[in-house]
């Protein structure tokens, strides 16, 4: 799988290794342009600590030719999200030509959180035969890698991959709230949307709680609608994405059926 260096490819890779043993799991880190100094040492730290080997595959030079070549051809720049999702389709084919050469299967990274609204990539980021935290919103993520490290007595995920600020590092300076509200906000507010009754009481309590006192403000209630939309808008994504491990009392996939395409009266 993919090494970003970030917390939900680490938490996969942790986990891969605890379910598979060390000698079963190939990390590949493809730092880009844009990518920080630390998606390539944390990864390596990371790897390190879980005793598996980290392949290097650099993307700008591939990048580069992609762009080059979509300038020369169509006589526009490529810029923008095009520009930010060719850098994860070329990581994404990277990633299937290694499963398809040696035999391996290819895991996924998305979290409930990032599947949720679509903030991934179709044939990017999205490839892979199966996803381990599909069903883990993000602060769960980050409190089940927390717990890793507790129960271990060690760093198994470093520290720096804990306490860095999410970010899919597809452009200078990126970062995740430039696109999403605070994930302590945004799980709140799917977790309402997405399993509402279905959670264990005090979550629904805390979730109902806390998107009331939202509600309250225009903008709260603007940014719930808003959440609600793209929840909507981005279920073709997740019908094309690879089964995840179901954690929770409704899931995507066989968990929430929905129509890709509806009109709500």
């Amino acid at each position: 799988m993919g090494s970003s260096g970030g917390i939900d490819s680490a938490l996969t890779l942790a986990l891969a290794v605890e379910a598979l043993g060390a000698d079963n799991v190939v990390g590949i880190t493809m730092p880009s342009s844009f990518s920080s100094e630390g998606s390539v040492s944390d990864s390596e730290a990371l790897c390190r600590n879980l005793g598996i080997p980290l392949k290097h595959h650099a993307i700008a030079g591939i990048v580069s030719q992609f762009k080059q070549g979509f300038e020369s051809s169509l006589g526009s720049e490529l810029r923008g999200v095009a520009l930010e999702n060719l850098q994860a389709r070329v990581r994404g084919t990277i990633l299937m030509e290694h499963s398809n050469s040696f035999g391996h299967l290819l895991l996924t990274t998305g979290n409930k959180s990032e599947i949720s609204v679509g903030y991934c990539t179709l044939y990017g980021d999205t490839n892979g035969g199966l996803g381990l935290i599909g069903d883990l919103y993000k602060t769960e993520v980050f409190a089940l890698s927390r717990h890793l490290n507790e129960t271990a007595g060690r760093e198994i995920i470093p520290q720096g991959i804990i306490d860095k600020e999410p970010s899919a590092e597809l452009a200078p300076g990126q970062r995740d709230v430039d696109s999403l509200p605070p994930y302590p906000v945004l799980d709140q507010i799917l977790k309402l949307l997405i399993e509402g009754p279905r959670l264990a009481q005090r979550e629904y309590q805390e979730a109902r709680e806390f998107v009331g006192t939202l509600r309250a403000q225009p903008s709260g209630e603007a940014l719930v609608e808003r959440i609600r939309g793209m929840v909507a808008r981005n279920e073709y994504k997740r019908r094309q994405s690879p089964p995840i491990v179901r954690v929770r009392a409704r899931a995507f996939g066989s968990g929430r059926q929905m129509p890709i395409a509806a009109k709500l009266s």
